[in-house]
């Protein structure tokens, strides 16, 4: 097995290093090791060349689908040579099925799955069971309930030249896996027959088909074929199919698990008819009925994961199938901004638990509908092996497992110490979710590691930080505002409420600055064009609360100010102030203004952080001769323009005059969008899908859209009209 790691560049600054004590660590069998890296330092770098030299599959973990999209891209480049693949959550939108007893309603589960991150998901399953050279990122639904990889590969069909295969026994197999025959539509998933010829569009390729040409009971030719010309692409010795979907049962697997569904379905109803809920017995047979039918004709039914306990033969309680158990046992797992990922993977299994309890209680599910589930954290250490911990801010499990002889992660030497924080003394602090787990023996590992990455090799230093007392803040952030627009440079404030951030975007507007505000009830679209038009001077200042930390890019942000920095809680802890004042870490003369009366362990851990990297960072510029010059980027394109949203109004304006052309305008455009939407999702641009998807909705039904500018109307924060 061979990674072939592609880059124009070698390691610089502390890469060199970092590569060599974390392969040191890795090679001594540890099972934490973590990777404390600053912001610009060049952390992905790093983990590609650990892959290359260690040559064993690799899952990359991250807590959201931007940023695992954003890895994804850049191991694409480095392993050009390799699979690369990317697993993600196939839902553009997912409302689970749940019941408010309280209000006697049912919400029925209702989601849109995206057709191309479904094809990449198959395709990181064949992959894994195929080749060695893998390198999956993925996001955290990796830990959720997938087909048993014994069952999908028994069910992979090779086929080669020259093979004893009728027709008749491959298409039977192509229905067992899950293809659809449709001489029409082709499409992924689907094949079609042209007497001897079948054409086969496999569901993990994107334009790419397999023609299968037969003569008698033998294979006579292999070939692959445009799906759209149907131009035979390149001559082929042999190909095996995966099946089309991720969830996959044998026949006899089958009919086994329905007498157990069947047989638990009659316990469960006479057990509420003999508590007397005759309304939970009867909707849980009609449920299981109808079910079972649906099985037994179609070989597939709605919710069918609810059933997976059974079609895969698991024991009550068991662990569920995931993506990990297609991994061999000796894969390598790399957890990025683990700060926040690892909480992630911690609260999965008690949320979708509630939920589901709630559904069997009152007879929408059965019992064993519980073990669909992602797994227990517990399951998930116990899952995987060797882990690298990838973070500017790691957390205490982190640092306590990376160093099992420490009982804390908060530096000991203060500020007026002066030099690095010693991560060798630690004050102890009990936490009771950071309690060290590692079920590996102590005589196989070497000393735990946690290397620091702090050296830039752009030369760039870390913002200044400076305090202010709180009395006069807002005044003080008007000023400091200014003058940091007159030399076109770009502003972040952060705040502790919705309603403050909006109360002061709207005063820092009448002072005559341009302005906007960012929370969660902004959806995803819009936050996306307030950053660009921030990028783009459109906007000068954004104020916001948490969504300002870890993977914004903003290079023209020179100033981060942090109002009540002293409250000392979610938002003003360690990891929420190193991570905020690292947004102004791209450019030269960055600096973080924290508004205090009291200096907090969390502050005093930001002046102790900040204080050593900058003192790091200036004495390899000395020495190399490096000149720091600000991050350049270039700025990303608007998601939606000035003039498209004048062409769709006029459209939709036009539309109303007259029934006909109503018709015929928005049918045409709604298809065309939705291709578009196909399109961005196919590159991987969600967010561009995203606002595609709102512009179709707001066609179809106009009435709930205006074609007017996004405008925050005064007395009603957090409310907004829609844009075309």
């Amino acid at each position: 097995m061979d990674f072939q790691l592609v880059s124009n560049y070698q390691p610089e600054g502390d890469q060199a290093q970092a590569i060599a004590k974390l392969s040191k660590s890795l090679d001594a069998g540890n099972r934490h090791q973590t990777l404390l890296g600053v912001t610009g330092s060049g952390k992905t770098f790093t983990m590609a060349n650990l892959i290359a030299r260690h040559r064993r599959p690799t899952l990359i973990m991250s807590h959201n689908k931007t940023l695992a999209a954003q890895l994804y891209s850049e191991f694409k480049n480095f392993f050009p040579h390799n699979a690369v693949e990317y697993f993600v959550s196939y839902f553009d939108y997912y409302q689970p099925e749940a019941y408010i007893p309280r209000s006697d309603t049912y919400i029925e589960k209702d989601s849109s799955i995206n057709d191309e991150i479904e094809r990449l998901r198959l395709s990181t399953m064949g992959s894994l069971l195929t080749r060695n050279d893998v390198i999956v990122v993925a996001s955290v639904s990796c830990i959720y309930g997938l087909g048993s990889p014994e069952d999908y590969e028994n069910m992979m069909v090779p086929v080669w030249q020259g093979q004893k295969l009728t027709r008749e026994e491959f298409l039977n197999s192509l229905v067992g896996m899950l293809f659809e025959r449709n001489d029409i539509a082709f499409g992924r998933g689907k094949f079609r027959v042209r007497g001897d010829v079948v054409e086969v569009h496999p569901a993990y390729l994107d334009e790419t088909a397999i023609r299968v040409e037969f003569f008698d009971d033998e294979v006579e030719r292999v070939s692959s074929i445009h799906t759209l010309t149907g131009a035979m692409i390149d001559r082929l010795e042999s190909h095996t199919f995966f099946p089309a979907k991720q969830f996959v049962t044998p026949g006899d697997k089958m009919k086994k698990a329905s007498i157990e569904i069947r047989k638990e379905a009659d316990e469960r109803v006479a057990w509420f008819e003999k508590e007397g809920k005759l309304i939970e017995a009867q909707r849980l047979r009609m449920r299981t009925d109808y079910d079972l039918e649906m099985m037994a004709e179609m070989g597939f039914c709605q919710g069918i994961e609810n059933y997976s306990r059974h079609l895969t033969g698991r024991e009550p309680g068991a662990q569920p199938h995931t993506l990990l158990d297609f991994f061999p046992k000796d894969f390598l797992l790399m957890i990025d901004e683990s700060h926040a990922t690892i909480p992630q993977i911690g609260g999965m299994y008690e949320g979708d638990k509630s939920r589901k309890t709630v559904l069997v209680d009152h007879g929408f599910r059965l019992p064993s509908a519980l073990d669909n589930r992602p797994l227990r954290f517990e399951e998930f250490m116990k899952m995987t092996g060797q882990r690298l911990y990838v973070s500017a801010t790691p957390g205490p499990f982190e640092i306590i497992n990376s160093r099992p002889e420490n009982k804390s992660y908060i530096p000991v030497k203060s500020r007026k110490e002066g030099g690095a924080p010693d991560l060798k003394k630690l004050r102890v602090k009990a936490s009771g979710n950071a309690e060290p787990v590692d079920d590996f023996d102590p005589s196989k590992r070497g000393t735990p590691l946690v290397v620091e990455q702090i050296i830039r090799p752009t030369g760039l230093l870390d913002p200044v930080i400076t305090l202010r007392p709180l009395k006069g803040q807002i005044d003080e952030t008007i000023e400091l505002c200014r003058q940091r627009v007159e030399r076109h440079e770009r502003v972040l404030v952060t705040t502790l409420t919705k309603k403050t951030a909006e109360d002061l975007s709207e005063y820092l507007q009448g002072t005559g600055l341009k302005v906007r505000y960012i929370h969660a009830d902004i959806d995803a679209v819009e936050r996306v064009e307030i950053l660009r038009q921030l990028r783009a001077a459109t906007v000068d200042v954004l104020v916001g609360i948490n969504l300002l930390r870890e993977g914004l890019d903003l290079p023209e942000v020179s100033l981060v100010c942090i109002l009540d920095a002293d409250k000392e809680g979610f938002l003003r802890n360690r990891t929420s102030l190193i991570q905020t004042a690292g947004r102004a870490a791209r450019h030269i003369t960055g600096e973080c203004v924290l508004f205090c009366d009291v200096v907090t362990d969390s502050i005093q851990a930001l002046l102790d952080t900040t204080d050593y990297r900058r003192n790091r960072q200036q004495e390899h510029n000395e020495a190399h001769g490096i000149t720091p010059q600000s991050v350049v980027r270039a700025l990303q394109q608007s998601l939606h323009t000035h003039e498209k949203e004048r062409e769709q109004a006029d459209m939709l304006n036009r539309s109303l005059v007259a029934e006909s052309a109503e018709t015929y305008d928005k049918l045409r455009v709604i298809a065309e969008m939705e291709e578009e939407m196909r399109e961005a999702s196919s590159r991987l641009e969600f967010e561009r899908a995203a606002h595609l998807r709102d512009q179709i909705a707001a066609l179809k039904n106009p009435s709930t859209h205006m074609a007017k500018p996004v405008s925050y109307p005064k007395g009603k924060p957090g409310r907004k009209k829609k844009t075309l």
